[in-house]
């Protein structure tokens, strides 16, 4: 199996920024360059929403059209983690914000079905 534990999330004000990080491990866990990985949001009552992905291949991250210019993602192949660096926060960027990870394909990383494991959420409500 492998895990996947999201953290540095948490109650932040319109303007602010925040850094969630998403660790990766388990017995099933292979090398970082294995997988794709993604970040995806869902508020209550709506359906799940892509935010940033990048490929094992190495190419840019890719981005929600919504967060682009605001939102970065990288990753420590060292430390098996994954970053999601979001700046100047809004009330409507209030979700909870899942990683996730693709076994090595060339799928839609923007589709949140096609990711094989995924981490329990971390909440970041932003207040105004």
């Amino acid at each position: 199996q492998v895990q996947l534990v999201e953290s540095g999330g948490g109650l932040v004000q319109d303007g602010d920024s925040l850094r969630l990080s998403c660790a990766a491990s388990g017995r099933t866990y292979s090398t970082f360059s294995r997988y794709s990985w993604g970040w995806f949001r869902q508020v209550p009552g709506m359906e799940r929403e892509f935010v940033a992905a990048i490929r094992w291949s190495g190419d840019a991250p890719i981005y929600a059209d919504s967060v682009k210019g605001r939102f970065a993602l990288s990753g420590d192949s060292a430390r098996n983690m994954i970053y999601l660096e979001m700046k100047n926060l809004k009330p409507e960027h209030t979700a909870v914000y899942y990683c996730a990870a693709m076994i090595k394909g060339l799928q839609d990383l923007t589709i949140g079905r096609l990711y094989h494991y995924w981490g329990p959420g971390n909440q970041v409500p932003v207040s105004s």
